[in-house]
């Protein structure tokens, strides 16, 4: 299997400052994220504070980052990250598809600013889970509910129908949904998941639904469980100077490692990040 020096999970201010300055390196690196690149820039209706583009829009701000990767040949993996194991020396990353290895960790995967729903922590493992794909086989022939918060969540929807032997799929976003007809659409708010020992209903504003499963699908899944033994604080993933986790070989930067939440600072993080990992790819 193909070893990266450097893997860079997100694909925004943090995550493409991190590339650029690995690659200028000569390092082999590879970012998983969106090819839209950022979501919260693109939306941005003007930007002052960055240096050198005053009134900026988000999306020109976005056209210029893509602009600047595609010319260093730096290409984006879309593709959602769902856990990565420390091994030692590499890093063992898993997709929904797909197995990666990387020396270096780079965390660069925003700030989820959506509230847990009421349960989802009590009942983590206990029927609730962030990647619907991977625990499949732990719900066939059961029934199972997936609260999406993106288009993807519809594909993890449509396939875990093969196996569960009900579906309901709760959108937390407006579109036109590709599910199929074994998937029930449920056009509602969700109020909390509730249960004994584990998982026993979903509670909507407007009905309950009798599941044995929920799956919370967002864009990406908390630090902590995406790395399993990842230190965080006051929601934010722990680093110091250097941009270092407490994994050894593990770095973060930009909004998830805490406040402001700006596109400078984002930046900055990546860098430091990045020439930090690069100084101890040379050392080895």
């Amino acid at each position: 299997m193909e070893r990266y020096d450097i893997a860079i999970i997100g694909s925004g201010p943090a995550g493409l400052a991190s590339a650029i300055n690995a690659k200028t390196r000569n390092r082999k690196v590879i970012v998983f994220g969106s090819s839209d690149l950022s979501k919260k820039l693109t939306l941005a209706p003007k930007i002052d504070n960055y240096l050198g583009f005053y009134g900026i829009k988000g999306a020109e701000l976005r056209d210029k980052f893509k602009e600047h990767i595609d010319n260093m040949g730096i290409q984006i993996e879309n593709v959602k990250v769902n856990n990565i194991y420390a091994m030692g020396e590499y890093f063992s990353i898993m997709t929904s598809g797909d197995t990666y290895e990387a020396t270096k960790v780079i965390l660069a995967m925003g700030m989820e600013h959506t509230k847990p729903l009421n349960g989802e922590d009590k009942f983590l493992g206990r029927g609730v889970g962030y990647c619907a794909t991977c625990d499949a086989p732990l719900y066939k022939n059961k029934v199972v509910t997936i609260v999406g918060y993106n288009k993807e969540a519809e594909s993890e929807a449509n396939y875990l129908s093969e196996l569960a032997s009900k579906v309901y799929y709760v959108p937390m976003y407006r579109d036109d949904y590709e599910l199929t007809q074994e998937v029930e659409l449920v056009k509602d708010t969700p109020v909390e998941i509730v249960g004994q020992n584990k998982v026993e209903k979903l509670k909507l504003k407007l009905r309950e639904l009798e599941t044995d499963g929920v799956f919370v699908l967002k864009d990406s899944a908390p630090p902590e469980q995406l790395v399993p033994g990842l230190e965080v604080e006051d929601g934010h993933i722990k680093v110091n100077r250097k941009m270092e986790t407490n994994i050894e070989g593990c770095y973060a930067a930009g909004d998830c490692t805490g406040r402001p939440y700006q596109y400078m600072k984002s930046v900055g993080e990546g860098q430091v990040a990045a020439l930090n990992a690069v100084e101890k790819l040379y050392r080895k």
